[in-house]
């Protein structure tokens, strides 16, 4: 996948790659939900409120305060996308006694409806309209507008978020995750603080959430309220879904496939290619519940092998 990724611009024409870089952004996105949701059991439906949020934030940061530099914007991203988690993760999660899954996934959607209603009524942030014409991103002199560059650099992004996503769900950390999601009860009883591990995730979703959301925005130019909204959490989960969650790679795939089946459905099925999109999900999540990634790898792969090759060691040794 990865040498797909590296070789696409130099075969797509540039409409394509400009395709190619929001699926790409839209990838790191759903990575987050993933490490939410696939190994915490943490169902967040308002996902896209941090993805929106550090939207609007580097977009006020580019139209009041002129500030566009890659070293400031994409930090600031993730900033806001964290501290927006923190505090929503903070009223849902650390509460007196542990949070049952459906008062998250409705608390976070409440979160996000409310994000989207306040972001069509308030003027400065404007409206319904949202905040056009961003300027684009800089590093020094140089302008990062949309095509070959900001592709790379969406990517390798996403490559290394993905790596450390992967060394966190790898570790001892990770296999507590993937126990909060089979059998909280179970863990608590093993002396983990449940909430707080919850916590931790939920914030490290946001934040990754939040720098997907600025690149999001510099790469489209502009922002909308729909970005905080209901519709596009609701999407974030399909491409996880679809994909295969607690894997990381299969929100990657997911995404890939949901946005290039949409794009090329829409094209050639003007009419009716929602209904045939709405379709192929149904029969994927029907005959394939853990995703298209079930076809090349067990249900192991959602859970890690952490202590495992240890112990193997150990007893060999011995």
């Amino acid at each position: 996948m990865l040498i797909i990724a590296l070789v696409l611009p130099l075969v797509l024409e540039d409409y394509l790659t400009v395709f190619a870089t929001r699926v790409v952004i839209l990838a790191l996105f759903a990575l987050s939900f993933d490490l939410v949701w696939g190994y915490a059991g943490i169902m967040s439906f308002g996902q896209a409120l941090f993805f929106g949020s550090a939207g609007y934030g580097v977009a006020l940061l580019a139209r009041d305060l002129d500030i566009t530099s890659i070293l400031l914007v994409l930090p600031a991203g993730a900033l806001i996308g964290l501290a927006f988690s923190l505090l929503l993760g903070g009223f849902l999660l650390l509460g007196r006694n542990p949070s049952s899954v459906i008062f998250v996934s409705l608390g976070t959607l409440t979160g996000s409806y409310a994000a989207d209603r306040l972001a069509r009524g308030w003027y400065y942030l404007g409206g319904q309209n949202g905040i056009p014409s961003i300027s684009s991103m800089t590093l020094g002199g140089y302008e990062f507008s949309e095509g070959p560059v900001y592709y790379y650099l969406a990517l390798a992004i996403l490559v290394v978020v993905y790596l450390l996503c992967r060394f966190l769900v790898r570790s001892q950390f990770g296999l507590a995750l993937a126990g909060l999601r089979e059998n909280e009860a179970r863990i608590a009883f093993f002396g983990y603080q449940t909430q707080h591990l919850k916590a931790i995730v939920f914030t490290v979703g946001g934040a990754i959430a939040g720098l997907a959301g600025s690149l999001y925005a510099f790469h489209e130019g502009f922002v909308w309220p729909n970005m905080v909204g209901v519709v596009v959490s609701t999407q974030v989960v399909l491409y996880v879904l679809f994909g295969g969650s607690g894997t990381l790679i299969g929100a990657v795939i997911g995404t890939a496939i949901i946005e290039g089946v949409s794009f090329w459905l829409s094209d050639n099925y003007r009419d009716i290619w929602p209904i045939i999109l709405g379709v192929l999900l149904l029969l994927v999540i029907m005959f394939r519940p853990l995703g298209l990634i079930s076809f090349v790898l067990g249900e192991r792969e959602r859970v890690g092998s952490f202590g495992v090759k240890a112990k193997e060691k150990r007893d060999a040794a011995s």
